[in-house]
């Protein structure tokens, strides 16, 4: 439809070295990039990064608690990982609704940044409310 959307939320965290080893833990990701310094200082990163996903949870996290509304559910989520994130790095989740689809289901656009204000994800979302 023509609605002019104006929805848009956010949410941000600090990610702790303890977030991702709780992370590693629950997603069975044991990726030494995440968990020893040692071996991540010899990677393309220099030091020990985020799970990509751990970080976009943070986008779950804003659709399934506020947006379009509490209890909101996926069918789609597209992300794009541009930039890795550090552990104690802030990071800003934002979702802003761009289209009703069709009544109850919306595209949004889902993006995740960090302090810097550099985007580390972008990508969309489809979902249903109601």
């Amino acid at each position: 439809s023509d609605k002019n959307w104006l929805m848009e939320l956010l949410f941000s965290k600090i990610f702790s070295d303890e977030d991702v080893r709780r992370f590693a833990e629950l997603s069975l990701d044991v990726n030494p990039v995440h968990l020893d310094e040692h071996y991540a200082k010899q990677s393309i990163f220099g030091k020990k990064i985020v799970h990509g996903f751990l970080v976009g949870s943070l986008i779950s996290a804003v659709i399934g608690n506020k947006l379009p509304g509490f209890g909101s559910i996926y069918l789609k989520q597209e992300m794009n990982f541009k930039k890795p994130v550090f552990i104690d790095d802030e990071i800003t989740a934002e979702v802003e609704i761009v289209e009703e689809i069709k009544p109850t289901i919306y595209r949004a656009l889902t993006r995740c940044l960090n302090h810097n204000g550099d985007v580390v994800i972008d990508g969309f979302a489809i979902i249903k409310f109601g």
